[in-house]
């Protein structure tokens, strides 16, 4: 799965009661899917997945899927403290259709993660999982903050194809990008290079007319052409990438500087309130045109760190709400923002529209 460009890890909705707001979620969605972002990270850290039921996680993922445009990539967030737990979450997301599992690094037990322990975790999970694996590490949240030698050894797994690292720190990318070099995969995209969903495979497979010739190996996904060669499924005309082990980022306000030491794309909290801001430095990267990408980085900076730095979900949900989003608020223990927060956020995103 190609795994670049910019994913909004979405929040989870409720009404002030707390119970799940389905609609919203759904307008949510609907909303993502219209804006030139890649893909959609569903029950993140900024989900609240951690204060969810096991059945209200999967219900949102259910939810999301089904409001979800068939050409964004949908990365379900699976990680459970046990691998069993995982793996059975990794299950569900596969039979919904999504097109990986982002696993969080397991951290309750801080003591007894050792490079050993990790490593026989994330192996046992990416062993069974029918899902491709995004390692997640947010020390942050976490309080643990794994090691670039375990990652550069899971990297070699055929099963785990990128990280999602949120440390926010530069130095830790550049050398898990660096040590991950010789890890080369290809991946199915379409003619322009962009991400082929499992939802896009299985519409062109029902699009398929009697008489029409189609590869067997298209059908199956099992055909390993060349990265020149165009393959047929119904009216989806697909070729091979090779891609690396791809290295995606959470700090939205180092997303140009991640980017130019190896970073694939990001996974922004602040990419819930503004995504077209995010794409735009993306964007303006991939095209060269530097002056641009500065201008656009700059931009962010501020609220970016106000926002997802000091004011967590609850400062993210705000914004969204100025923005034609849900956003709501937060789960206790989570609290609201006051007034004053609140008229802070306002003047930051006043100038960032989405």
């Amino acid at each position: 799965m190609l795994l670049s460009g910019i994913f909004p890890p979405i929040t989870t909705p409720f009404y002030p009661d707390g119970s799940i707001y389905w609609k919203k979620l759904e307008h949510n969605v609907e909303r993502y899917s219209k804006t030139p972002i890649a893909g959609i990270v569903v029950q993140g850290s900024t989900g609240e997945a951690i204060m969810l039921s096991d059945q209200e996680r999967r219900d949102v993922l259910k939810g999301a899927r089904e409001a979800a445009a068939p050409n964004k990539v949908l990365v379900a967030g699976t990680g459970i403290e046990s691998a069993v737990e995982t793996l059975k979450l990794c299950e569900y997301a596969a039979h919904l259709g999504y097109d990986a599992a982002m696993v969080r690094t397991p951290h309750y037990y801080k003591m007894a993660m050792t490079p050993t322990a990790m490593l026989t975790f994330y192996r046992t999970v990416a062993d069974r999982s029918p899902l491709p694996l995004i390692i997640y590490n947010f020390p942050q949240a976490t309080g643990y903050d794994i090691p670039v030698e375990v990652v550069v050894e899971l990297a070699n797994h055929p099963n785990i194809l990128s990280i999602k690292e949120s440390a926010g720190n530069l130095d830790k990318v550049k050398k898990i990008y660096e040590g991950t070099r010789s890890v080369k995969r290809l991946v199915t995209v379409t003619e322009q290079f962009e991400a082929v969903t499992a939802r896009m495979l299985h519409e062109a497979k029902q699009a398929v007319v009697v008489g029409e010739l189609v590869p067997v190996g298209a059908l199956g996904g099992t055909a390993k052409p060349s990265s020149a060669a165009v393959e047929t499924v119904g009216s989806l005309r697909t070729r091979q990438k090779e891609v690396g082990f791809q290295v995606m980022v959470g700090a939205a306000h180092q997303l140009l500087e991640s980017l130019d030491i190896g970073a694939s794309g990001a996974i922004l909290a602040f990419a819930c309130a503004a995504p077209t801001a995010c794409f735009e430095i993306y964007t303006a990267w991939k095209e060269r045109a530097r002056d641009i990408a500065r201008e656009k980085q700059d931009r962010i900076v501020v609220p970016v760190k106000k926002l997802v730095g000091e004011l967590s979900i609850s400062g993210v949900k705000y914004a969204m709400d100025l923005n034609g989003y849900y956003g709501g608020n937060p789960r206790l223990p989570l609290l609201p923002l006051t007034g004053e927060q609140k008229a802070e956020v306002e003047k930051l995103m006043a100038n960032i529209k989405n």
